[in-house]
């Protein structure tokens, strides 16, 4: 990683046109007001064009979900539905899933498949469950959440916005934990965790998280497997979701494995890990697990007997049928990241040609996963979201990738570049490159 201007930036080859312009805090009132001009006459060409261009959330494009076509293909009515034991995959019964399916997702996320509950198609409905469940019984004995006068949740910000509506959804307090380049600030994590017990739990993203893209150093993973917290129920939250979502073949992020060293800190039971394939195979119709130690596995069968007699087993054996091990699937992404790596740097390289030495804006480069976060001027990213809009670009929402859509600082925005063609991406992340400039430009004419 190379710092330019502030902007951590990676590279991967030649590093492109970055042209050294006059940062705007240094720029006269004159100057800006004539900038200014400039950047509004842009903007409203911009606005003639009657754009419908989408950024807004992280799904794959029509290319990539067709790479996994052949999960349509690898299953008939004459095939063999019987798993690797004997059972029939049509009818009811293994509640936790067929074997070679944990096998399949233990491999993928770098867990042992034994202590591994496979689901149906979301990881985020096993987390709203394990939320759920948690509030309604308890964790593994202790009392229920509903029960307490008060249930605390940290969220390390910016984060996965969706985490935050099921806290939300439960009436669960949400915390606020700045991200570092490490991880969380595992400062603060360990102060509150060790000395509150109405804190329960923690979203973690460890790997190219959302949105940021930043990966959990070794020394953030075995600090949180050394957590010695207030509540006996306090649990992490670690979803994997971007396990094997690497853009880079020769440059890829490792992280430790949490439940291993949560047992080798004397905390066995101290995670939920979850991951699923709904962005490696088809959004909707993958496959999920959570994986975590042998007495939480217990806990959660037992109240998942109540549930449901089993989940998809035909859906488990076709993605296994078609993937076959974890080399299936790490050839298979090597295959999506072609497709989308290309997306990223581009919308990069704009960053860096036409925000980088102007001083208005800052982000990482992620070395995988799907998003691109970018901070502008404080105050600015509700502006920046509604002149876009109203440019014909829709981006996720300011505010989003907080609890309760407050961002302290009014200036984290997430970029998705995955779901559009190159050309559409192009257009949209220029449209929003002029909306930056512009927005800034009457900020800083604001404070002369």
């Amino acid at each position: 990683m190379t710092a330019i201007y502030g902007i951590e930036m990676n590279f991967h080859g030649s590093q492109g046109g970055i042209f050294i312009m006059k940062k705007y805090s240094e720029m006269s009132k004159e100057e800006l007001l004539t900038l200014k001009a400039q950047l509004d006459k842009e903007y409203a060409d911009i606005k003639a064009q009657g754009l419908a261009l989408d950024m807004s959330r992280g799904k794959p494009a029509a290319d990539q979900l067709d790479l996994s076509m052949g999960l349509m293909d690898v299953l008939s009515s004459d095939s063999d539905l019987k798993c690797e034991t004997g059972v029939d995959c049509r009818n009811y019964g293994v509640i936790d899933g067929i074997p070679e399916a944990k096998r399949l997702l233990g491999e993928m996320s770098e867990v042992d498949p034994d202590h591994i509950i496979i689901y149906g198609n979301s990881s985020l409905n096993v987390m709203f469950d394990s939320i759920a469940r948690s509030m309604t019984h308890g964790v593994m004995g202790n009392t229920p959440w509903c029960k307490l006068d008060k249930v605390k949740f940290l969220c390390p910000v910016p984060g996965y916005d969706r985490h935050f509506k099921i806290t939300e959804f439960f009436g669960i307090e949400m915390i606020n934990v700045p991200m570092t380049p490490q991880g969380p600030d595992m400062d603060m994590v360990e102060k509150l965790v060790n000395e509150d017990a109405a804190i329960k739990g923690i979203w973690c993203v460890p790997k190219y998280s959302n949105p940021q893209g930043v990966v959990y150093s070794d020394e953030t993973v075995r600090r949180f497997a050394a957590l010695k917290p207030a509540a006996a129920d306090f649990r992490i939250f670690w979803d994997n979701a971007y396990v094997v979502h690497h853009l880079y073949k020769e440059d890829q992020a490792q992280i430790l494995d949490i439940l291993e060293e949560c047992k080798k800190a004397g905390n066995p039971d101290m995670v939920f890990e979850f991951c699923s394939t709904s962005k490696v195979s088809f959004p909707g119709s993958g496959i999920a697990a959570i994986a975590s130690s042998e007495a939480n596995i217990a806990d959660i069968k037992k109240r998942l007997t109540i549930q449901t007699i089993g989940h998809d087993k035909i859906n488990q054996l076709r993605h296994v049928k078609f993937f076959k091990n974890v080399d299936g699937i790490k050839a298979h992404m090597e295959k999506q990241a072609d497709l989308i790596r290309p997306k990223f740097e581009l919308v990069e390289k704009i960053f860096s040609d036409e925000l980088a030495s102007r001083g208005i804006g800052t982000w990482m480069n992620p070395l995988g996963g799907y998003f691109i976060s970018f901070e502008a001027p404080e105050g600015c990213a509700k502006e920046i979201v509604s002149k876009c809009k109203e440019a014909g670009v829709v981006l996720t929402g300011a505010g989003s990738p907080f609890p309760y859509k407050k961002d302290p600082k009014d200036s984290v925005i997430r970029i998705a570049p995955t779901y559009p063609s190159l050309a559409e991406l192009e257009q949209a992340a220029n449209v929003f490159v002029v909306v930056v400039r512009m927005v800034a430009a009457e900020k800083f004419l604001a404070e002369k």
